[in-house]
């Protein structure tokens, strides 16, 4: 069980919270426009709940209203109402890349190891989620230790296999996104940690900053073991004196190695 003694504060959701169902649907587009071009331009904007899903996608490739309606229905798990619109990138921005690897953003970024606790409480989140697949949050507190809030559960098994947890402090939930609405990019504290970013990690497409350059200063603080700073301007071919076409074929390996936008939508950088 966590030490208090060196405890800071961290929370993990799973990928049936409905923030996070946001983020798996945004990835997943993304997944579909890179099985249409092999350096597709796209960002993506989820909204989900009550029964409704509102999607606006700038993209350098169509995306039908069918495969949109794949991706929902199979993530959600039930039939919601879909409002989706996509629009062209901007000319200005396309025109940006054109001719070399630019970096698509402005942005400030942070990487920072993955503490002995976040590991901990990642893989305590990803045992309860094979449990119970549902909804749930779980965090660290300095004063309190470990407190679990799992919807549909059976609070007596979680009691037994997390003794001292505080389990669900108001009861019993139903959880998902006809409790609660859920958009893109609302649980980055979940998915980086101490990291520090200008935007977000997801629906986006490798040539934006935000993607890139923060999986790469991620990857680069678990190797060096302290934190990593980067800063970049939108049209910039280096960053700190990298190429930044490197720091996008870092990215490029990192996201197929575990299996896709939407795979890392899932758990985030602290997997």
């Amino acid at each position: 069980m966590f030490n208090k003694k060196f405890l800071d504060m961290f929370e993990k959701v799973n990928p049936n919270h409905p923030d996070k169902i946001a983020d798996r649907i945004a990835g997943a587009i993304v997944d579909y426009c890179y099985t249409k071009a092999d350096n597709p331009r796209v960002a993506v904007e989820v909204l989900i709940g009550h029964g409704g899903c509102h999607i606006i996608a700038e993209s350098s490739v169509i995306i039908p209203l069918v495969e949109v309606r794949k991706i929902v229905d199979r993530i959600v798990g039930e039939k919601v109402f879909i409002n989706f619109l996509r629009v062209d990138q901007d000319a200005h921005l396309s025109g940006n890349q054109r001719g070399a690897i630019r970096c698509g953003d402005n942005g400030i970024f942070k990487g920072c190891p993955v503490t002995e606790e976040q590991k901990e409480l990642t893989e305590t989140a990803r045992y309860i989620f094979d449990t119970f697949h549902s909804d749930g949050k779980y965090i660290l507190d300095k004063e309190k230790g470990l407190i679990i809030c799992q919807s549909n559960a059976d609070e007596d098994y979680l009691k037994r296999h997390f003794e001292g947890a505080i389990i669900n402090p108001l009861g019993h939930w139903t959880g998902g996104p006809n409790v609660d609405s859920g958009a893109t990019n609302r649980k980055l504290g979940s998915d980086m940690g101490d990291g520090v970013t200008g935007g977000g990690l997801h629906g986006k497409d490798l040539s934006k900053a935000d993607v890139s350059v923060n999986i790469f200063a991620h990857l680069e603080a678990q190797r060096l073991g302290k934190e990593v700073k980067l800063c970049c301007a939108i049209g910039d071919e280096k960053v700190s004196g990298i190429p930044y076409e490197y720091i996008v074929d870092v990215a490029r390996d990192y996201i197929n190695k575990i299996g896709g936008f939407e795979k890392f939508a899932e758990w985030g950088l602290i997997r």
